[in-house]
């Protein structure tokens, strides 16, 4: 089933850029980032901004990250993809990349939110941008999480 991603969060102010593969069925549904409450990408900014925003609503939440200088996007533009899983992502087609220090000229390091996202790092360094592959914000990459945390946290250093 072919699924397009979400509108990027990103402006002349962005720091940080975070881009993940491709959104889950539920946040397309909702053309919200990170709204399965099962990703703890929304605790993880709490941890990196020092803010509780956790519980915030969608509009808050990014009105935060912008505040912090972080955009949102992703890898893909689209993709055929059963499911929200990683791994079923087939004949994927990549977002733009080539206008990024045009749209974000303060921009200072993209980070990948996992290892599918970060499969792309060679194309953004390509761009001469700084670059980070983050562990995974999924539920299911809670084994590690004081070390996840600490990575995630590495981000606070840039937007500081």
């Amino acid at each position: 089933m072919l699924k397009k991603g979400l509108t990027s969060i990103i402006d002349s102010n962005t720091q940080v850029l975070i881009l993940g593969s491709l959104p889950s069925d539920e946040s397309i549904d909702k053309q919200q980032y990170y709204s399965n409450p099962g990703n703890d990408f929304w605790k993880l900014i709490n941890e990196v901004i020092g803010e509780n925003i956790a519980a915030l609503d969608y509009e808050a939440k990014i009105q935060k990250l912008q505040e912090h200088r972080i955009g949102l996007w992703d890898v893909y533009l689209e993709v055929e993809r059963n499911g929200s899983m990683d791994s079923n992502i087939r004949n994927g087609v990549f977002n733009n990349f080539s206008n990024l220090k045009n749209v974000a000229p303060n921009l200072r390091l993209v980070c990948f939110n996992g290892k599918k996202a970060g499969g792309f790092e060679d194309k953004i360094r390509k761009h001469g941008i700084e670059t980070k592959v983050l562990p995974s914000s999924s539920g299911a990459n809670r084994k590690n999480s004081e070390k996840r945390i600490i990575e995630w946290q590495s981000i606070a250093d840039v937007i500081a």
